[in-house]
């Protein structure tokens, strides 16, 4: 460790370059040759990204002089031996509009910091120092910058000086620059903001006080003091984008504008309620992955990848928690729940790929399933996010019920924050079902073996109707049917051929083909163009309602292109199978199963 910090300076280039201008000033490099590199993936996001690739130019010098650079790989590279301070120059660009790298235009600029701070080997525990300064362009002159990383200097959302205590904490404070529009608001006494950037109608007073509640509830939940001194959900709004990404005192979230409530507007929309379902799944993430994390993942380096079983713990249950949280803070009814509950387990059962792989394996394999999927992802994959919530949910209500009570997954969580998250202890692998069966007092083996290690569904159904819900499955009603709702066809099946489309360049191509369905019995290929059914033209956008107007048990035609060959092709049309979930309460539950319940839900508006 050097007494010295490691310093860098960023600023854009003229917006319209996508250019970030990065130096790092070294006061006492190696003197065998510094080397440097850039991280291979970010956090929270696991999938190799190379984010090197985006390096335009790195060059050296020492007093104004060149300095030899030789790489050494395909993000590393090694600075010849100077004695005095090292510079290192980098030209970084920036198209990724997503929330795991850099994006520059004209409006502004986000980054991670895994996508544009050199990683200098041998001073990754060392104190790093960031200006953050306007480009050469006198309209970046007026931006603000959002960021959780402590100031130095500057006022806040101005730019000016900051630093982190290491390399790991540097790259977990993204930072957002343009014109913002900043929201703050308290939550159990701890600051918040919203910060948006793109344009809006956004209902800001609305927004801070269902964040506030909605953040407020999460720390109770988990128990005062809150693990960050403040916390921002920084967001860009575009017309097309979702995402989010977490980390330890922000969440870094893309969000369609129309999704915010507008100014006059009542009620509940879906899209807002997606909007803070996101931010509450985020937001869990400051407890459940950036502070109780599993070992593997800190031990692991950030230049290849970090191998564990255990990301259905950090997803899968902050997947059930993060619509669990928008009940119990009284911002969705019961009901609602409900809906949005089915819809998570409606993608479970729409899996086949969940008789093929287990919630372990799934885990491990999100390297290079999860994040790469394709057209046989349905038949071969399962979600570690929607089958670990199916889990998560099963495990609360088994544990209540044979607890009689005493128990639920709500006392786990807080004994492993406990144990765990406030001390920086990592999270062996199987510590977590230890610690299960410890707070319980019950024997989980079993119910963990089916969970975890076999691909037999956990007995949600079961389980729920002694809570005094009944959970019913139907037919999909069409490629926009998301489950959580009875439907609208009363019960009556639905034609169905096996396979799913995608509407590319106006013409109709077989995006999936479902195993065991007609298509692949028949031959059927992804990316087919289907061209005709029953000798008449499919439009594009047509396919659900062409399928509508078949009958079961007959056979059909369908004229595709593969490749440049025109095929006709017969298959059988049959009846939808029953993969779409809801949940109602029950009416005749009994007072047993209602007081389960209530403790279960609590007592939420509605």
């Amino acid at each position: 460790m050097s007494d010295s910090p490691v310093i860098y300076h960023l600023r854009p280039r003229a917006p319209g370059s996508r250019i970030l201008e990065v130096a790092c000033k070294l006061r006492d490099p190696d003197p065998e040759g510094q080397v440097v590199s850039l991280p291979a993936w970010i956090p929270g996001s696991y999938l190799i990204r190379d984010f090197a690739r985006h390096v335009v130019s790195l060059e050296a010098s020492c007093d104004g002089d060149p300095v030899p650079l030789r790489k050494l790989d395909k993000a590393s590279w090694r600075a010849a031996p100077v004695e005095g301070e090292l510079l290192l120059r980098a030209e970084i660009y920036a198209s990724d509009l997503s929330v795991r790298g850099a994006h520059l235009d004209p409006t502004g600029v986000f980054f991670n910091g895994s996508s544009v701070f050199l990683r200098v080997h041998g001073r990754e525990d060392d104190r790093h120092l960031v200006h953050l300064s306007p480009g050469e362009d006198t309209a970046t002159a007026a931006w603000q910058v959002a960021t959780t990383m402590p100031r130095l200097t500057g006022a806040a959302w101005e730019f000016g000086a900051f630093e982190a205590g290491c390399y790991a904490e540097l790259i977990d404070h993204p930072v957002l620059m343009g014109a913002l529009t900043v929201a703050e608001f308290d939550a159990a006494g701890v600051p918040h903001a919203l910060v948006l950037a793109g344009r809006h109608e956004a209902d800001l007073p609305r927004l801070q006080a269902d964040l506030s509640r909605l953040c407020a509830w999460q720390i109770g939940f988990f128990g005062e003091p809150a693990p960050m001194d403040r916390y921002l959900f920084l967001v860009r709004l575009t017309g097309d984008a979702a995402g989010g990404l977490e980390h330890r005192a922000s969440s870094a979230l893309v969000c369609h504008r129309s999704h915010l409530p507008r100014r006059g507007q009542v009620g509940m929309s879906r899209d807002y309620r997606g909007f803070l379902g996101l931010a509450s799944h985020e937001y869990f993430h400051a407890w459940n992955v950036k502070r109780i994390c599993a070992a593997e993942l800190i031990d692991g380096s950030l230049d290849r990848e970090a191998y564990t079983r255990q990301l259905w713990i950090f997803e899968g249950i902050t997947s059930y928690y993060d619509d669990l949280a928008l009940l119990r803070s009284g911002l969705v009814s019961a009901e609602t729940y409900l809906e949005l509950l089915g819809r998570t387990l409606t993608a479970v059962y729409r899996s086949g790929g969940r008789r093929r792989q287990t919630l372990e394996e799934a885990s491990f394999d999100a390297w290079i399933k999860f994040y790469r999927p394709d057209e046989n992802t349905p038949n071969s994959q399962v979600s570690y996010y929607a089958k670990g919530a199916m889990v998560a949910l099963a495990l609360d209500l088994e544990v209540r019920l044979r607890s009689s009570g005493r128990v639920s997954l709500d006392d786990i969580m807080r004994v492993l924050w406990d144990s765990h998250g406030r001390r920086g202890q990592p999270l062996q692998e199987g510590a977590f079902e230890e610690l299960a069966a410890e707070v319980s007092g019950l024997d989980l083996s079993e119910f963990f073996r089916t969970s975890l290690r076999s691909t037999v569904d956990p007995p949600v159904g079961i389980l729920l109707a002694q809570f005094g819900v009944r959970l019913q499955l139907r037919c999909a009603e069409g490629a926009g049917d998301a489950g959580g709702t009875p439907g609208q066809r009363a019960g009556r099946p639905r034609p169905w051929l096996g396979l799913r489309t995608r509407a590319l360049n106006g013409r109709c191509r077989v995006s999936h083909v479902i195993d065991g369905g007609p298509a692949q019995a028949a031959g059927l290929l992804a990316d087919d163009e289907l061209v005709a059914l029953n000798g008449l033209r499919l439009d594009a956008d047509g396919f659900d309602s062409a399928i509508d107007s078949l009958a079961t048990g007959q056979p059909v035609v369908l004229h595709v292109f593969r490749r440049d060959e025109l095929l006709q092709i017969t298959l059988q049309v049959v009846d939808a199978p029953k993969d779409s979930c809801y949940l109602a309460f029950d009416a005749d539950a009994g007072e047993a199963a209602l007081m389960r319940r209530q403790a279960w839900l609590g007592n939420p508006p509605g």
